[in-house]
């Protein structure tokens, strides 16, 4: 059976049996309904996992009660599947394409339904620009949100494809901690700590939480490492009853290089010269020149407020200050289809290096009501949304800085990084001020919820002495799900985004316009009665505008002509069968661009199983799974610069397994996990601008977990 549809079918045939599918674990944990299960032995459905006033949808309503297509991972998700990045955590989310550049290490690149979908940390953007901050590590985080599709209501100018919240661990009431080591593949060691501390008789007013990270690690590519520290301690006060107060900081230094080599076509996705092949994961860059250094600091409070039974604020603010050392050398470029080495394998070195930072002050402060009207009953969101960021890069670059064999390369002759940096500029800085007024009403009236919001947007980029942009924008979403007999809650939604496109329309003399994004979305929810377990199918149609026009467009009455469309549908469950665990998930994507052509780095199916069983009896403590992900073909397209003909690269799908082996004993923990246990070999994506991106090699990773 092909690889697609043994994955397909295996998913499917979990969904659509009876017991259901469902990712949980903890009998003390959150629930996601609230609401008992006839039948059940746990009064209860468990899904590790719920929504918070500072998750993603900024509410703690059920994901089954909510009229859009939601996914979690959480922290016993990153160990058990043996994530080592946000990348990898969401490998088995419907929907999202995890590693669309294959293994990176100067950030995270997630795309949520086709589309780039940008970070947030507590309900706050997190990322701004590109490379100026270092990546967020999973050890300091409770859970990974998806929202999927358009989310301006809630969150401002932003992608149609969705959005990734992070949730960083806060303070609890129980004094508990642990001491985790770390070994694995190309000599990855790390030592964590994650020390939570409340105030003996007075545990709910005052706890303090302390997680600590020290890495020393090379990777899959020669002369790459990944060294970080982090230091994230976290305090929370109540001094009157109704009131709290959380202070998050984070301060994180990373060393490293980039994993991502831009490996020429020709001798990988291409014949190279007599048939010789390229090491995919050869190092092209020069080891005394390359670095991607970032260091940052995060401050974050997060204030709650109760008025009264029925009327709440809350508030999170954040202050932000990122920079980072970023040197890279690569095989230059000479345009779509055009051989980037000779015949003897030589390129030309191209050198860069950037001084980048990023800045952001930013606050969403929001009054909450919980009340009815009649037979209505109400939870009303009314906010303000201000953010203000400050970006620079002075950047250089030296095209012509020697050659490189890609068959053998050897990296003498490399310019010095003072030789480089003669040629630095410096950079514009650039100014984004953006404040936003919303409301959002959510309506029960029996079975029946219906969700309606509208926000407006006032959005300023500015240029130090250079042109200032304004844009507004209003957005809107509504949504209807209805809690029906068996569990089953059918759903439609619709909502809208809009991203600010900074420049001049030569065409109309008038500034761009935003790009708009709408999604329409109809799906079920289902919770069987009587099984822990969480159903989610649902089918969208987005559609993005103001685009720039198709190359087939000549002579139009602007330059955003274009449209770009992404339809599909998503099915993703979870199930904990007495010690069985099980996920799975399978999306199908039909995306087109302008020019009535497949996203880039895009496949159209994506397939995953995961499935752990924890024994009982003699057995005890001991836990063994893993899983199954598959990932379609993508392409990439572009008009050749040699014939002027349309050029397109396409790269084969590949089926990946994963193993994870634990075992719990007193205060200890022991895990093994395997990622890519087979080490199959592929590349992520080709760009016709002719350069390729492999795949996370086999990883192997063991874990000691000390508890006090």
């Amino acid at each position: 059976m092909k690889p697609i549809l043994a994955a397909t079918s295996a998913t499917l045939a979990l969904i659509l049996s009876t017991p259901a599918l469902a990712q949980t674990v903890d009998p003390e944990a959150s629930t996601e309904t609230g609401d008992p299960v006839d039948g059940a032995e746990d009064p209860t459905i468990v899904v590790t996992g719920s929504l918070t006033d500072f998750g993603a949808t900024k509410s703690d309503t059920p994901i089954v009660e909510t009229a859009r297509s939601i996914s979690i991972e959480t922290e016993q998700d990153f160990e058990e599947k043996g994530a080592q990045s946000l990348d990898d955590a969401l490998t088995y989310s419907a929907g999202v394409t995890a590693e669309p550049y294959g293994f990176s290490t100067r950030g995270d690149f997630a795309q949520v339904r086709g589309l780039d979908a940008p970070e947030y940390r507590d309900n706050l953007q997190y990322l701004f620009g590109f490379y100026n901050t270092t990546r967020q590590d999973i050890y300091t985080l409770e859970q990974v949100e998806v929202l999927k599709g358009p989310a301006s209501v809630l969150y401002g100018a932003g992608s149609p494809g969705g959005i990734i919240n992070v949730v960083t661990k806060r303070p609890h009431g129980v004094t508990e901690g642990e001491v985790r080591f770390d070994y694995g593949s190309f000599d990855r060691k790390q030592i964590a700590t994650d020390i939570n501390f409340a105030v003996p008789g007075a545990e709910d007013k005052a706890q303090f939480r302390f997680v600590g990270i020290l890495r020393d690690a090379d990777t899959q590519i020669d002369e790459v490492n990944d060294d970080k520290l982090v230091i994230a301690p976290a305090l929370t006060l109540r001094p009157a009853r109704g009131t709290e107060f959380t202070i998050l900081a984070n301060y994180s230094d990373q060393d490293s290089d980039t994993a991502h080599q831009f490996l020429p076509v020709t001798g990988t996705l291409l014949p190279g010269p007599g048939g010789q092949e390229i090491d995919p994961y050869e190092y092209m860059g020069a080891p005394d020149f390359n670095a991607y250094n970032t260091e940052s600091f995060a401050l974050t409070l997060l204030f709650e407020q109760q008025l009264s039974d029925a009327f709440s604020i809350e508030a999170v603010g954040r202050y932000v200050d990122s920079q980072a050392d970023y040197r890279q050398a690569w095989i230059a470029f000479q345009g779509n289809g055009v051989p980037r080495i000779d015949a003897n394998g030589n390129g030309t070195w191209t050198f860069y290096l950037a001084d980048n930072r990023s800045e952001q002050l930013a606050i969403d402060a929001r009054l909450r009501g919980e009340f009815s009207t009649g037979p209505i009953d109400h939870e009303l969101l009314v906010g303000v949304q201000r953010q203000d960021v400050f970006t620079d890069s002075d950047t250089a670059y030296l095209f012509d800085g020697g050659t490189l064999n890609v068959f053998d390369p050897t990296y003498a002759g490399a310019p010095t990084v003072e030789q480089v940096r003669q040629l630095q500029g410096n950079g514009p800085r650039n100014y984004v001020d953006s404040t936003g007024y919303y409301i959002s009403d959510q309506m029960s009236l029996g079975s029946l919820v219906a969700t309606a919001g509208v926000r407006f947007d006032d959005v300023t980029n500015r240029v130090e002495n250079g042109a200032t942009q304004k844009d507004d924008a209003t957005s809107l979403s509504f949504g209807v799900l209805w809690r029906g007999p068996a569990g089953i809650s059918p759903y439609v939604s619709y909502a809208e985004s809009f991203e600010p496109v900074v420049g001049i329309d030569t065409i109309t003399n008038q500034q761009l316009l935003p790009q708009e994004g709408r999604q329409y979305e109809a799906g079920i929810k289902w919770q069987p009665t009587g099984v822990n377990a969480l159903v989610t199918v649902s089918a969208f149609d987005i559609e993005v505008s103001n685009l720039p026009n198709p190359n087939s467009l000549v002579g139009g009455d602007s330059q955003q002509e274009g449209v770009s469309k992404v339809r599909g549908i998503e099915a993703e469950a979870n199930a904990l069968i007495g010690g069985l665990r099980l996920d799975g998930n399978v999306s199908y994507l039909d995306t087109e661009d302008p020019n009535g052509l497949p996203l880039t780095s895009i496949s159209d199916w994506q397939a995953s199983l995961f499935a752990l069983y924890n024994f009982g009896g003699a057995l005890d403590g001991l836990s063994f799974g893993g899983g199954v992900r598959y990932v379609g073909g993508n392409e990439s397209n572009g008009i050749s610069a040699v014939t002027n003909n349309l050029l397109t690269y396409r790269v084969d799908g590949r089926t990946v397994g994963d193993l994870s082996l634990g075992y719990d004993f007193d205060r200890f923990s022991l895990r093994v996990t395997a990622r890519n246990i087979t080490n199959e070999e592929y590349f992520a994506v080709c760009l016709v601008r002719g350069d390729c991106f492999p795949g996370e090699k086999r990883s192997i990773n063991g874990s000691l977990t000390v508890a006090f």
